[in-house]
């Protein structure tokens, strides 16, 4: 036998290769959560950007302001419906109503038809359609403006023919870019990222330091104690908390005089339901706390429930491009409901009346958080 291989094998019995191999081995075997979050994280990646990557955004959520009713504007709306673009969802019957669909998020895109379109178009003169474009996403308000131009477009040339000029085009769609009319992308994106900051923030400090203090042995000495297993989670809570409030004024201070993104809204709103997300961010912490035996399947499971925040959330793609199943996880992501309010305070100076839903929804995932969380710490620590 060569000296070459001879040294091999001496080297793998003398030095103590193979009882090392094998006893990591067993240590993974008897580790399942870290080895089943290893195959489930790229699995789960795969899968989420298979489906919910998709920039080619269409159905903008539309509602209409018709105040003609007659043949030719119900015609002009059926194209619209039939571009694939446009999904009319409801008619209004105010101008209040138009602005209050658009600010609370509801619709992407108002078109309002004035009372003598009819009559303009029989007379064979120009008639303006006012159309009013969410322009809070710089990438799906040039969608919808390139839509509508070209819905206009193709309505005036069959009217008149192939013939017809663009300059005298008779349907004149007028659209005017609400809430970010320079379609600026930081006014969209650095809203979103307040969010997605506050979340990874308190989920991953919350879970390792719990995970931390396990590990020592204070947290079991902490359960000894004449305390409630519900004071014990929400004085575990308030610390961070504050900790999480106080980085949001930062983030927040950031977007304001650094990236000029300036809030319409209220701030003292904004702050309150802050609060509300910031408590639900922290019971996913103390959650997964609950559930990791170490430091590293805290830091996993916590990296596992950041994926869908950001990807599923609406903070990077445009939820309306996704698979009804992928669409439907994202009603159970609390961000999903944060990144709404802060971009309809911020962005399109939203109130309470337009963001009741949203923050009922935080409130309902909090409680539910705690709740769980509650009943985690008594199964798992007692």
């Amino acid at each position: 036998m060569p000296k070459i291989y001879v040294r091999l094998a001496n080297f793998f019995i003398a030095k103590g290769f193979l009882a090392i191999l094998y006893k990591e081995f067993i240590q993974l075997r008897r580790d399942p959560i870290t080895l089943a979050i290893m195959f489930l994280i790229p699995m789960i990646q795969l899968i989420i950007f298979g489906y919910a990557i998709d920039m080619d955004v269409q159905h903008f959520s539309t509602v209409v302001y018709n105040l003609d009713q007659r043949y030719e504007s119900r015609l002009l709306l059926d194209r619209f419906q039939n571009s694939q673009f446009f999904d009319i969802l409801e008619e209004v019957y105010s101008d209040q109503e138009l602005q209050q669909a658009m600010v609370s998020g509801r619709a992407r895109v108002a078109i309002k038809i004035p009372p003598n379109y009819s009559n303009t178009l029989q007379r064979g003169q120009q008639s303006s359609i006012l159309v009013w474009i969410d322009g809070s996403d710089s990438t799906i308000g040039m969608r919808a403006l390139n839509a509508c131009q070209a819905i206009g477009l193709q309505e005036s040339l069959s009217r008149r023919g192939v013939s017809t000029k663009i300059q005298a085009q008779l349907i004149d769609i007028r659209p005017r870019m609400l809430f970010n009319p320079d379609l600026k992308s930081a006014n969209f994106m650095v809203p979103g990222l307040v969010g997605i900051i506050m979340q990874v923030v308190t989920v991953f400090l919350t879970a390792m330091a719990l995970v931390r203090e396990k590990e020592r042995g204070t947290l079991e000495q902490l359960l000894v104690s004449p305390v409630s297993r519900g004071a014990l989670v929400m004085g575990k809570l308030v610390p961070y908390g504050i900790i999480g409030f106080v980085e949001t004024l930062c983030v927040l201070g950031i977007m304001r005089f650094i990236f000029d993104v300036p809030i319409q809204g209220s701030l003292v709103l904004l702050l309150l339901i802050a609060v509300i997300f910031l408590f639900c961010s922290l019971s996913i912490g103390i959650l997964i706390s609950t559930i990791a035996e170490n430091q590293n399947q805290a830091l996993q499971l916590a990296f596992l429930t950041m994926m869908p925040s950001i990807l599923l959330s609406g903070f990077m793609f445009p939820r309306e491009t996704m698979p009804l199943g992928i669409y439907a996880v994202g009603w159970f992501i609390p961000v999903t409901y944060f990144l709404e309010v802060l971009r309809g305070i911020i962005i399109r100076g939203a109130t309470i009346v337009e963001l009741w839903d949203e923050t009922l929804a935080l409130i309902v995932f909090w409680s539910v958080l705690l709740l769980l969380t509650t009943k985690r710490f008594k199964k798992t620590l007692a």
